[in-house]
């Protein structure tokens, strides 16, 4: 598979891009202020972007949703429990200093469509409430198979979890979601947040301060 992540000031928030290596069809995740250099990587690669897809709405996650859509017309997808946020982005962005241009309509809810296939690749939608009502993990693998690759924006990170004091975040809640829905996936599935490094599950089992003494 193709993967490439960028972050930028003033979030360094990790936009990804994938792509199978046979079809030239791909996704895009999460495209923030980064996304210049997203569109970059997609035209290199040649990929035909087949959907745009947010693992939740805070504004560091959507603020280059717009410019993608425009340039890639792909659609665009989201939990509909995220929607308030993504809605909201002008007021988010407002609360940090910055400007943010009204966000396009979602064209598909995760509970309407999917999986996602690109190629020979499908990201699969699991709900991940406890940052945000509507966070999911995209699971990520070869079409058909139990994918290996977990992209869950701001629900884990290398070492921490994700922040709880914005409107609709449940520290509780986050806590049995990491439980309950992304440690079972197993310890050698790949960890790929919204900020900073790649880890693993057993990686973050075994260290993460917020779960060793919970599993």
């Amino acid at each position: 598979m193709l993967l490439e992540s960028r972050a930028v000031e003033p979030f360094f928030k990790n936009g990804f891009v994938l792509g199978c290596e046979t079809s030239q069809e791909g996704v895009i995740i999460d495209p923030g202020d980064e996304v210049n250099d997203l569109l970059a990587i997609v035209e290199r690669t040649q990929l035909a972007i087949k959907y745009i897809l947010l693992t939740h709405a805070h504004v560091d996650h959507v603020t280059g949703v717009a410019k993608c859509k425009e340039m890639l017309d792909a659609p665009i997808c989201l939990h509909r429990d995220d929607l308030f946020l993504y809605n909201g982005a002008v007021q988010q962005g407002a609360l940090f200093g910055l400007r943010v241009d009204p966000l396009p309509p979602i064209d598909h809810y995760y509970d309407e469509v999917g999986p996602f296939r690109f190629g020979r690749y499908e990201a699969v939608v699991h709900h991940t409430p406890g940052h945000c009502p509507g966070g999911v993990c995209l699971q990520v693998g070869e079409a058909g198979t139990s994918g290996q690759m977990l992209f869950v924006g701001d629900t884990l990170f290398a070492g921490s979890i994700g922040r709880t004091d914005l409107p609709g975040g449940d520290h509780a809640l986050l806590l049995r979601t990491i439980r309950e829905v992304l440690l079972p996936f197993g310890d050698e599935a790949e960890v790929y947040p919204g900020h900073g490094p790649k880890t693993t599950i057993g990686h973050e089992r075994q260290t993460n301060p917020f779960l060793v003494s919970r599993t």
